[in-house]
This record gives C-alpha cells, sequence and structure tokens, in this order.
C-alpha cells in the first residue's frame, strides 16, 4: 500500500497531524484536504486530545496548493463539507473555480480556524501560498531557524491566497511588501511581523513544538476553547472575515480576467515558473 498523504499519531494529549507528500514539498491536492479534515476531526471528537500539531514530513512545510504535480486532482469531486455549494466537476469557467475555491480553499481553512482545541503550526524550509494559509490557521506557530516563507501569486496576478489573511496577522504594511514584491521573507522577519511565536533550531523543531504543546495541554480544555473564541471572534469584529469575502471575490475577478486575457486561469503561470521565480527572489 502506498503511504497515506496525511499520517495521525496521538503523543499524550497531543494529536499530531503531519503532512505527508515529502516528494512533492507536501503540495496540497484536495485528497490532502480532505485528508486532514478526517485528521482535525478525529482529535476533536477525541476527548483525551487537548492541543493538535501540524507538521510537513520532509524538508518543506508545505510548497501550497498543487498545481502541477501527478497527483493534482482539481477535477475531481468531493465531499463538500465546509460550504453548502454544488459540485463543480459539472460547471465551466469561473462557476467551477469558485464552487471548488469556495470548499476545498476558503471554506476548509475556515472550518479548521474554527476547531475548538488549540493548533500550533511546527514550520521547516518553505511555507509559500497555500502554505501560509494551513500555517495561518494555526493559533501558534513555531519555526525553525531554516524556514521561510511567501505569497507570491501576484505574480499570477491574483491579489493574494484565498485565506485572505494578511493584514491581520502581518499588519497592513508588511502585508502590502509581501504581496506586491513577491519575494520570500526569513523567519527572522516573520518573527518581528508577529505571525512566528517561536524561533527554533532545525534540529530541534519537533521537540521544542511538543514541548510548547504539552505546556498548552496542561490547561483546562474548556478554557483552552473559550479562550481561542474570543479571540478569534475579536479578529472578526476586526474585519477578518468580512475581509476576507471581499478579498476572495476580488481574487476570483482576477482569474477570470485571466482566462479571458491569457492562457488560463493562472496568468500562464504553472509550478516550475513560480518556482523558478521565487528562487530569484
Amino acid at each position: 500500500m502506498s503511504e497515506p498523504v496525511v499520517r495521525y499519531t496521538r503523543r499524550g494529549a497531543v494529536a499530531l497531524v503531519t503532512m505527508n507528500r515529502p516528494e512533492y514539498r507536501n503540495a496540497q491536492n484536495s485528497a490532502m484536504t480532505y485528508a486532514l479534515d478526517d485528521a482535525f476531526t478525529r482529535a476533536v471528537n477525541d476527548a483525551e486530545v487537548k492541543v493538535i500539531v501540524l507538521a510537513g514530513e520532509g524538508e518543506h512545510f508545505s510548497a501550497g496548493h498543487d498545481i502541477g504535480t501527478p497527483g493534482r486532482d482539481v477535477d475531481r469531486s468531493f465531499d463538500r463539507r465546509a460550504v453548502m455549494w454544488w459540485d463543480h466537476t459539472d460547471r465551466a469557467g469561473g462557476d467551477q473555480r469558485f464552487a471548488r475555491e469556495s470548499e476545498v480553499y476558503l471554506g476548509m481553512c475556515r472550518r479548521w480556524r474554527e476547531i475548538p482545541k488549540p493548533m500550533i503550526a511546527s514550520v521547516q524550509g518553505a511555507c509559500i501560498a497555500g502554505g501560509l494559509m494551513l500555517a495561518w490557521i494555526c493559533d501558534l506557530i513555531v519555526a525553525s531557524d531554516d524556514a521561510f516563507f511567501a505569497d507570491p501569486v501576484v505574480r499570477m496576478g491574483i491579489p493574494g491566497v484565498e485565506y485572505f489573511a494578511h493584514p491581520w496577522v502581518l499588519g497592513p504594511r508588511a502585508a502590502k511588501e509581501v504581496l506586491f514584491t513577491g519575494e520570500r521573507f526569513s523567519v527572522q522577519q516573520a518573527r518581528e511581523w508577529g505571525m512566528v511565536n517561536r524561533v527554533v533550531p532545525r534540529a530541534e523543531l519537533a521537540e521544542r513544538t511538543l514541548e510548547l504543546a504539552g505546556k498548552i495541554a496542561g490547561m483546562p480544555q474548556f478554557g483552552l476553547a473559550l479562550a481561542k473564541k474570543a479571540i478569534n471572534q475579536a479578529e472578526d469584529l476586526m474585519g477578518l472575515r468580512s475581509g476576507m469575502d471581499s478579498a476572495f471575490g476580488l481574487h476570483h475577478f482576477a482569474h477570470a480576467h485571466n482566462a479571458e486575457t491569457s492562457t488560463d486561469s493562472l496568468g500562464g503561470q504553472d509550478a516550475r515558473s513560480m518556482r523558478d521565480a521565487n528562487k530569484g527572489a
């Protein structure tokens, strides 16, 4: 049997959810998205789990959404769990893209943000575009000293990834710099901007993340859930949810514009061209 795209293990009161496509730098196809959702649901339903850690197998946390591996499954149906909408596979154009991305990208991230247990992202290497979305839905981020980040999708003519948390996570000016340049930013810069909680040596990442998770697990479970909900509600009162709605509309306007004026909805970009451009950033 082939390796699962997501592994689930328990370490006492901590559930460890690990993305497992290291040969593709943990690029996220729909199979991985729904495997993550299954793992998170399992952790929520296990009364003994107090904290969830999200990690990536291999050299990199996640290179983002799958736009070019052999496992890309954009044309496959999915179980619509995040939004009440129709299937995308028998639709065309903007209808197809909006249906799929409402569910698999924005909808799933919003669903996971509401998980009532604290979540910690354990990030090493690349955390790019859709990888940022996964890190940002977590409550805390522990990153290795070699981690780096980017949202380079403005190169596609698109104003940022679907889960548009940039102004709230980075602040408006840093968000503009990240999007306008498309450049990578270091873990030290991410720490300075307040996006990352802790920076640790690469060799100690797993140990230090689990150490923090264990400390949090000593707190009352219901108290943790209420504290998380209170902060999420405060973010929403600061416009996070409505801001994402407006940005998601602009995101799909960009897709439609690309489809009319270039070769495809990604402005002619693919995984290789984005990777090569990002290497030079």
